[in-house]
């Protein structure tokens, strides 16, 4: 099949997926790299926040070989995977973690920026401390979506930083001259006896979101066994449980990269890590239909940079399926959002344990 960026899709997930998965900005991405790509030799080129696959089989389709790709959701290295296939070029590129190994060497380097600045400041330091030092950064994104606080973060790891011209609502920032580079590592801050670990773009960063903790004040006892924290963030709720029950063993699992480093440094900061397992996954994937008697739920309502109602029913879904019957899904949500019926569709009965001015905490058994 002859390679198309109209001819991407997304990974078949709630982010709509028979949509074109390619914007402005990918084009735009490939289009002001298209010299520094044709003089980097195989391995030399790196792709970083690629959505769905555009931009490394945009490369790929060019001639690059050895691409090195990181991208923070699953689903995003999925699409990915399943688009590669579908035009032939699967050998064009390898996944890896955001770690030394990525980006060593590079000279040319390709990314979406990303929405944090915290995680844009990881993504360049790395750059920084291993790319070859004539390395040359072309960072896109939507207009929209861009501050001039990401010029101040890119400055902050290179000597030059070129502006380019805007085109369909995108633009692009070319970075040189690395300097002052650094690996990444966690923040660590500690709220109510828990030490949180955060890297870069992992959501609410140190802090303990608000949600988070009025699920926290509600928890249960639970007996000896094992529990879920489904969509995990830093780890917060798993590490609760395990320090709360010293005989519990916890599945925290989360589909960002980001998210899953976090945790494990969390876990391992409160001294938990030998009874909560993180794994990166999309939902619950991994794990098996009937197996799960606890499972506890902050569900994201954010798919990228919009809001997406649709994204906490299937996780619903998907712990009704885990459950075993008799077990409980313990959420909380936005009051706004109306979840009840929906939890009591997807799981069963539903019972109301607490509400405050913004969140409604929910305990709903399978049926």
């Amino acid at each position: 099949m002859t390679f198309s960026l109209e001819g991407l899709r997304r990974w078949p997930d709630v982010e709509a997926p028979d949509l074109v998965a390619t914007d402005a900005a990918d084009r735009l991405l490939l289009d002001e790299s298209a010299a520094a790509r044709t003089g980097a030799g195989d391995g030399e080129l790196v792709v970083i926040g690629d959505g769905y696959g555009a931009l490394t089989l945009g490369a790929a389709s060019d001639g690059g070989r050895g691409i090195r790709v990181h991208q923070d959701p699953l689903t995003g290295e999925r699409a990915l995977a399943a688009n590669a296939e579908r035009f032939g070029l699967g050998d064009a590129f390898v996944s890896l973690p955001l770690s030394p190994e990525l980006v060593r060497g590079a000279r040319v380097v390709l990314m979406r920026l990303p929405r944090s600045l915290d995680a844009l400041r990881d993504i360049a330091r790395l750059i920084a401390a291993h790319a070859a030092p004539d390395v040359v950064v072309f960072a896109g994104g939507r207009v929209k979506h861009m501050t001039l606080a990401m010029n101040d973060v890119l400055r902050e790891s290179f000597a030059r930083l070129d502006v380019t011209h805007a085109r369909q609502k995108s633009r692009v920032l070319v970075a040189r001259g690395p300097h002052d580079g650094r690996d990444p590592a966690p923040v660590r801050v500690t709220h109510d006896g828990i030490v949180v670990c955060a890297f870069g773009g992992a959501f609410a960063g140190a802090s303990i979101d608000i949600g988070t903790r009025f699920l926290l004040e509600q928890l249960p006892p639970l007996p000896d066994g094992s529990a879920i924290d489904l969509a995990c963030g830093t780890g917060v709720v798993a590490t609760a449980l395990a320090l709360r029950h010293p005989s519990l063993h916890v599945l925290a699992c989360d589909q960002s990269a980001a998210a899953v480093a976090s945790a494990r440094a969390t876990t391992e900061a409160n001294g938990v890590a030998d009874r909560v397992e993180v794994v990166r996954d999309d939902m619950l994937g991994a794990q098996p239909d009937a197996s799960a008697t606890f499972i506890a739920l902050n569900p994201p309502f954010h798919s990228g940079s919009a809001v997406h109602e649709g994204i906490a029913p299937r996780m619903f879904a998907e712990a009704a399926r885990v459950l075993r019957q008799g077990g409980e899904l313990w959420a909380v949500w936005n009051s706004g959002l109306h979840y009840r019926p929906a939890l009591e569709r997807a799981v069963g009965p539903t019972r109301q344990v607490a509400r405050n001015a913004k969140f409604t905490v929910t305990a709903s058994t399978r049926r």
